[in-house]
């Protein structure tokens, strides 16, 4: 016994001291680091020329010289406004249609086939159509960031709602529970995290796509900071607005996450994350 004591006191059997593991967000500032440090010295040391890859100080000093212009904070604004509204309307037809379409036997086996249709094509392949309705404005883009992010959501729900127990919806059918009741005591707490789920991933095909539009069609936001830095060869520029948009989706993942730890922390998974 007083040998476990001291194995457990010290960390192992053999008086050791126990080693802390180095944490997530630490091996993650390291691996950033590295990064950093190969693109400041892959140019420098001449293995890929300047014009086509800038020193990581020359895109930090652009990045210093755009954020002190109105131009890039009304982009940002421009982008972030743009995908938080595709996102939400993404989010909310997602869940309404998935609940409706996969808690009615009849119209999920007639939307099956539409929907299977439907979600293979490429949002870029809308663009023409995109900017025949709407020209170069953000309902462009808009129109690409919401057909995207809602096959996400909405195939997130059907699942959630095919996971319900059975026994459950009976047991709400002989109770003679209403249709809305029916969803918010049996549905919704199942298909919860299958919507958190679709959310997190509709939120970075959002940004995918809202940075695409704006690189292709034309309309406000840094995707077309990104194309005039890059039509007037202003590369430090050009790659200070890349890693903006990369600074943005990291952001964007970490509060996603947020929100679905806080909204989900009664479900075991997020408690076992929580807990490990």
């Amino acid at each position: 016994m007083t040998a476990a004591v001291t194995a457990d006191a010290t960390g192992d059997g053999r008086g050791g001291r126990r080693h802390r593991s180095v944490p997530a967000w630490g091996l993650g500032l390291a691996g950033l680091a590295v990064l950093m440090a190969v693109v400041e010295l892959v140019p420098r040391t001449g293995l890929v020329r300047e014009r086509f890859l800038p020193p990581f100080s020359a895109m930090v000093s652009a990045l210093a010289d755009e954020t002190g212009t109105g131009a890039f904070w009304r982009a940002l604004l421009e982008t972030l406004r743009g995908w938080a509204i595709g996102l939400a309307i993404a989010t909310v037809a997602g869940v309404v249609l998935g609940i409706v379409i996969g808690g009615l036997p009849v119209v999920r086996a007639a939307m099956t086939s539409t929907i299977e249709f439907l979600r293979p094509i490429p949002s870029v392949a809308l663009i023409p159509l995109a900017v025949l309705l709407y020209g170069t404005t953000m309902r462009s883009t808009l129109l690409l960031v919401v057909y995207a992010a809602f096959w996400q959501v909405l195939v997130q729900v059907l699942y959630g709602v095919r996971d319900v127990d059975p026994v459950a919806r009976e047991t709400a059918r002989s109770y003679r529970f209403r249709p809305l009741t029916q969803v918010r005591t049996v549905i919704w707490p199942t298909a919860l995290p299958y919507v958190m789920t679709g959310l997190r991933l509709g939120a970075a095909v959002a940004l995918i796509l809202e940075i695409t539009g704006e690189l292709v069609i034309g309309s406000p936001g840094l995707g077309r900071q990104i194309a005039v830095a890059q039509g007037s060869d202003a590369v430090p520029t050009m790659y200070a607005l890349v890693v903006v948009v990369g600074l943005v989706g990291v952001v964007v993942n970490v509060g996603v996450r947020a929100i679905e730890r806080r909204v989900l922390r009664w479900h075991p998974s997020v408690r076992r994350e929580v807990v490990s």
